[in-house]
């Protein structure tokens, strides 16, 4: 097959995707409202019930809910009617997933369901379904056409379905006013939750290179010599006056001048960047980036503290 074709292909399958989209969106209303405000209210958490795609698209709303401060379970159809409907409590809403509404574990399930929860919502493309006559809600995802060729393989539906539990969780952060600190509460291991909480002083060297403004050339190579980041702080105690890089050693260098009375005030950078060990790492990249240098100064209350290089943020995921 040629690629224009196969580049073809994938164009169709998302126009008819963007089109089933389209169409869902036209039709959402109070009810899609009223879901939100049952799970907003609920005193337990939500138990998101599917089986065959359905369940993977479960799984993933569940996932998105529960990082977005919606606390939610999986259940898993097949698996309830054979002892897992204990993980429902009275307090608890369900929401069950299937595009039918007939599959018969969902029509074996759903006067449970019903039974054991305070409310239940149906997401399915069948109104008419056996699901959507034992539910308090329907969300409607219903499509016209599935993408697939032979319009049998879920891909609108599951697109649809989805979507629809994004535009849910979307919701419920907006109802709980979950913030972006909220979300790094979720996700301390991650890069997002990196970038939204990781202060400096996480990523600091364990080593401080640094010398006086009087010491010699031989001094500043030893010193820059002696950490790994090709650069030593020019200090007087603890108040940064400059910095000097491997960089300023070799223009100094090149210059061809007798360096055996160059101080180290005489070649470094005065007015160095830095950063206060407590700012979020995020900050430091974001310096270091603009400036398009490999390593800042950390401070603490304006005096030399330590440093932190670009090449570490980077390997913990910082940007």
């Amino acid at each position: 097959m040629e690629r224009a074709n196969i580049v073809s292909i994938a164009k169709t399958t998302l126009e008819i995707e963007i089109s089933e989209l389209e169409k869902l969106k036209s039709r959402l209303d109070d009810q899609f409202a009223e879901a939100v405000e049952i799970i907003h209210a609920a005193k337990g958490k939500l138990i998101v019930v599917g089986i065959g795609k359905s369940a993977h698209v479960g799984n993933k709303i569940v996932a998105t809910l529960n990082s977005t401060g919606t606390p939610s379970q999986f259940l898993h159809a097949s698996e309830a009617i054979h002892g897992d409907l204990g993980v429902i409590q009275k307090q608890d809403v369900v929401l069950c997933i299937s595009n039918s509404g007939n599959s018969p574990e969902i029509v074996n399930l759903v006067s449970y369901l019903k039974e054991y929860s305070s409310a239940m919502i149906a997401m399915t493309g069948n109104r008419n379904s056996k699901l959507a006559e034992f539910s308090d809600v329907v969300l409607d995802t219903h499509v016209d056409m599935e993408a697939c060729p032979n319009k049998l393989a879920p891909t609108s539906s599951t697109t649809l379905q989805m979507a629809l539990g994004d535009a849910l969780a979307v919701s419920l952060m907006e109802m709980n006013d979950f913030k972006a600190n909220d979300f790094a509460k979720f996700h301390p291991g991650g890069s997002l939750g990196k970038n939204l909480i990781s202060k400096v002083d996480d990523f600091l060297s364990s080593q401080k290179p640094q010398v006086t403004e009087q010491e010699t050339v031989k001094d500043v190579i030893i010193s820059i010599s002696s950490s790994r980041h090709g650069i030593t702080v020019v200090t007087d105690e603890d108040r940064i006056i400059g910095v000097i890089t491997d960089g300023d050693l070799r223009r100094m260098l090149m210059k061809g001048d007798d360096i055996s009375k160059v101080l180290a005030k005489d070649i470094m950078s005065a007015h160095p960047k830095t950063i206060e060990r407590n700012a979020l790492a995020k900050e430091a990249m974001k310096i270091l980036k603009d400036n398009n240098i490999g390593q800042l100064i950390v401070t603490e209350n304006g005096k030399y503290f330590g440093i932190i290089d670009l090449h570490k943020l980077l390997d913990e995921g910082i940007n």
